[in-house]
């Protein structure tokens, strides 16, 4: 094995360890009446199980991988020597996690030279976990079961296919409310099953298709080589593959083209 698969392999075994540390970690608050629930900056909400989840994932990177640099959703950034990077994502979808919905999941991923290679989503309140390394397949596990090669649908039309996304709202936010309009009008259905959750649907081939205009790098670094790994896409709205877009549109690989010349019309 060359020594770059190695560390990869080595950061890899981590990410799936302290992915599933810090979400079984969320439990304890999920569905807790006395959860205080703050507002960021944004306004978008935190918690003290946002805050835990990133304490504890940072600290592990850090006792095991000094040199790393992370980038954190709740705690910002922290430069490394390295040619790697850790993105964090503690808890993804804190609106349904503080609503009592169990679509919500922690995300890890690792980069190498700004290409992400890693990518891991837990979610515990499903019993679900999702992870990928670049050449080694896109692996689906269930609590209690072992992992199994995950893959997207073979549906080929948006006709056919299931379309997700996180919140209306944010197409109206961005202008861009014509295009909700016209996916939502071409596909089979149209439903807000959204945050990691619905890249999860898309890589084991429950959705073919899966928007979302507004987003951050700690949103969609662990999704490109999930996606990719899977047999599906993960691109910005002009069809470029980056996770430093703002944006989001993942899909099955086979309505891709259908769908990137709807969003450029």
């Amino acid at each position: 094995m060359l020594a770059r698969e190695r560390e990869i392999e080595v950061r890899l075994e981590l990410a799936r360890q302290i992915a599933q540390e810090a979400a079984d970690g969320t439990l304890a608050y999920f569905c807790s009446r006395d959860l205080k629930v703050e507002q960021k900056e944004d306004l978008s909400p935190v918690t003290i199980a946002d805050r835990e989840a990133e304490r504890l994932l940072r600290k592990r990177i850090e006792a095991s991988f000094p040199d790393d640099g992370i980038e954190g959703e709740e705690f910002g950034s922290q430069p490394g020597k390295s040619a790697f990077r850790w993105l964090l994502d503690p808890i993804d979808g804190t609106k349904s996690f503080v609503s009592g919905v169990p679509l919500f999941g922690t995300m890890v991923a690792v980069l190498c030279e700004d290409e992400p290679q890693i990518g891991v989503m837990e979610f515990p309140a499903l019993g679900e976990s999702i992870y990928a390394a670049r050449g080694q397949g896109a692996w689906h596990s269930k609590v209690g079961k072992s992992p199994v090669a995950s893959h997207v649908s073979a549906v080929d039309r948006l006709s056919y296919g299931l379309f997700c996304t996180t919140a209306i709202e944010t197409f109206e936010s961005t202008g861009r409310f014509h295009l909700f309009q016209s996916l939502q009008h071409r596909a089979r259905l149209t439903r807000t099953w959204g945050d990691c959750y619905g890249y999860l649907l898309v890589a084991t081939g429950r959705a073919e298709l899966m928007v979302d205009p507004e987003l951050n790098p700690w949103d969609t670094a662990a999704l490109l080589p999930i996606l990719e790994e899977a047999g599906g896409t993960l691109t910005d709205f002009s069809g470029e593959k980056t996770v430093f877009g703002g944006e989001a549109v993942a899909t099955n690989g086979h309505i891709f083209p259908e769908v990137l010349k709807l969003i450029s019309a």
